[in-house]
């Protein structure tokens, strides 16, 4: 079976669209490591206390990393990312003399976008990195120390203040995936079976080109959903998608409340930092149709729906209606519930008298 993207390739590109940071270089780099190994911890107690969620995986522990270690890393979570996928289209690959450009062509495409993420990410828990094969390379917080330290001196932020400000929002999704026991496996099956059903038939390809026009006609963005990948989603494809959608936005507006709960008094920056990386999310200009392309700002929408949809329940029921949506998989809303808390609401408490 030949392997569709040129692993190697996507590497270097990406590591050199990455550049190197001179903020890498300062003398204010070497505070990073113990400001994010205490931080982290203190963290982490401060997330279990708001959300009642307490890992099962063990403290947590952070990485300080430059933006070349990043990239290396989320390669691995791509490759297990994408292997359904990949191995599909490997089978329908011959080993014909257009086969390695092929490989080239999606080896530097995956390369671009991840060289151009790594200009731009501060911290990342990533829950696919917790299947290395090495014990050390399991289960980490990453901290992309120039891209932070950068970001410091711009906007003139007290340092440990936003240090334990991203390592609030970071070990939050840590708690979510390995402080509730079925999140993680649920999420993985949900992103397997999403790429498992794509048809890689080029035909299928052009056919969603077409409707992409059709949707620009009708005054529609057809990118503003999902990026590329929701383009080419059949309607079994479209299900899951709308579920991880849900999902995704349920875990990252959690991120963001739990992160100003439980910094409350701890942090005085908070507000301006919300508002600044707020304002950075929002990018104009080509950077904007990247993220676009790559689903990206469909991720930030996320924020804020999640946002609406954890204070309109709380506001009805509480923490503890809230908190529901840990018990099972069945108990997470999906995109539309998000976008209609009442709808999501009414569905557990039905379930509630059904099950006395």
């Amino acid at each position: 079976m030949t392997d569709p993207i040129s692993w190697d390739l996507a590497e270097r590109i990406a590591v050199r669209v990455a550049g190197h940071e001179p903020f890498a270089e300062s003398y204010h780099y070497a505070s990073l490591e113990p400001d994010f190994a205490e931080f982290t911890a203190q963290a982490e107690d401060l997330v279990a206390r708001e959300t009642g969620l307490r890992s099962l995986s063990g403290p947590a522990r952070a990485r300080v990393t430059d933006r070349a270690g990043w990239v290396r890393a989320n390669l691995a979570s791509f490759r297990r990312l994408l292997r359904p996928l990949t191995e599909k289209l490997g089978k329908r690959m011959t080993a014909g003399p257009f086969t390695p450009l092929a490989r080239a062509v999606t080896g530097a495409e995956v390369g671009t976008m991840l060289g151009w993420m790594g200009t731009r990410v501060l911290g990342q828990y990533d829950l696919l990195i917790a299947e290395h094969e090495d014990p050390d390379e399991q289960d980490l917080v990453y901290y992309v120390g120039p891209n932070i330290i950068s970001i410091e001196k711009r906007y003139g932020f007290p340092p440990r203040e936003f240090r334990l400000w991203l390592a609030l929002h970071e070990v939050t999704h840590r708690a979510q995936f390995t402080g509730v026991p079925w999140m993680r496996e649920h999420f993985l099956g949900l992103v397997d079976g999403s790429l498992s059903a794509v048809d890689p038939d080029p035909k299928r390809f052009f056919d969603a080109l077409r409707r992409a026009v059709e949707q620009l006609r009708a005054g529609q963005n057809p990118l503003d959903e999902g990026g590329i990948v929701s383009l080419i989603a059949g309607p079994e494809q479209q299900e899951l998608l709308r579920k991880i959608q849900g999902m995704m936005a349920l875990l990252e507006g959690h991120g963001d409340i739990t992160m100003n709960r439980a910094g409350a008094g701890l942090i005085p920056s908070a507000e301006r930092f919300q508002r600044v990386l707020q304002e950075r999310r929002r990018t104009g200009g080509p950077a904007r149709l990247i993220q676009k392309l790559v689903g990206i700002e469909a991720k930030l929408l996320q924020y804020e729906l999640g946002e609406q949809f954890i204070e309109a329940v709380e506001k009805h029921g509480g923490r503890e209606l809230f908190d529901r949506v840990w018990e099972a998989p069945e108990c997470l809303p999906t995109l539309a519930e998000i976008k209609d808390p009442e709808t999501w609401m009414a569905r557990v408490r039905a379930s509630a008298v059904a099950a006395q």
